[in-house]
Formats: structure tokens, sequence, C-alpha cells
């Protein structure tokens, strides 16, 4: 068995931070499965965020997930199937539909940032809490500032 304390091929970094990210969102989906949302997947997380409390048009959630409009308008049709989304007449603008979270959606996103909250303090009690936040200041100090970008998803298929 490996030593952890070892330092390791430099590809290794880069996969160990993914699989921390798959195991803590994975984590997530099983739990909201438990708690009444057994068909949001990780992508639809991401949309759901980037249409946020005031809404977005295609057009913005595309900008903001790094997806072509048309791809946006397939995600959003997705989550009107499921109830997590509508569309609505946008009041600034006639022309255009605004697309809004609905009660549905906003469960999923109140219960997703307090699973998160679950989840981190199991890492605290597995790791640690002082590791647990070395881990996180170190993350902070190597990513840029404004680095948290919501296109993801349209990132791996760039």
């Amino acid at each position: 068995m490996a030593d952890p304390h070892e330092d390791g091929p430099g590809f290794a970094l880069p996969l160990l931070l993914f699989a921390g990210f798959r195991t803590l969102v994975d984590d997530l989906h099983a739990e909201l499965a438990r708690q009444g949302h057994p068909d949001v997947r990780p992508a639809h997380g991401f949309a759901l965020q980037a249409i946020g409390r005031d809404g977005a048009t295609a057009s913005e959630l595309g900008r903001r997930l790094g997806i072509s409009k048309q791809a946006a308008g397939k995600t959003v049709e997705r989550l009107e199937r499921l109830g997590y989304a509508e569309r609505v007449d946008d009041p600034a603008d006639a022309r255009r539909k605004q697309i809004r979270l609905t009660a549905r959606g906003t469960d999923a996103l109140a219960r997703s940032a307090a699973i998160f909250e679950k989840l981190r303090a199991r890492w605290a009690e597995e790791l640690g809490a002082q590791r647990l936040r070395d881990v996180e200041a170190a993350l902070r100090t190597m990513a840029p500032a404004d680095s948290f970008r919501l296109d993801a998803a349209g990132w791996f298929d760039a």
C-alpha cells in the first residue's frame, strides 16, 4: 500500500482532486435521492445554480454554463420536465422568456447546501478539522479567487 505522505507523480494530483470532488458529488446525489430528488444529476446542479434566484434567459444560462444557447435550451427542457425550472414571460421584454426555479428547484438547492454542510462535517471528522481547513486553505491559495465558475460541464466538453 502506498504511503499517503509520499510524493506521487504529477498526474496524480488532478486525479486525486477530481476523485475527491466526485466522491462529494456522488454522496450528495445519493442523499438528494433519499430526500425526494432522485432525478437530479450533477449537470442539473450547475444549471440550477446558474439560473439562480433571479432567473436567466437561455442565452445568459448558456454563457454562465459555457454551452450554446441551444444546449442551454435542452437543459432547461429537462429541468422543466423534472419540475425544477419553468419558462415565463420576461417582464422587461415580452419577446424573451425568463427561466426561473420552481419551488422544487429551490428545494433541491436548499437541500444540496445542507447536505454539503453534513458532508464537510463528515470529512472534518474523518480527516480532522484542522487538516481539512489546511486543505481548503491550500486550495484557496492555488486556485485564483475568481476561478469558481459554473461552466464545468461545458469545460469538460471543450
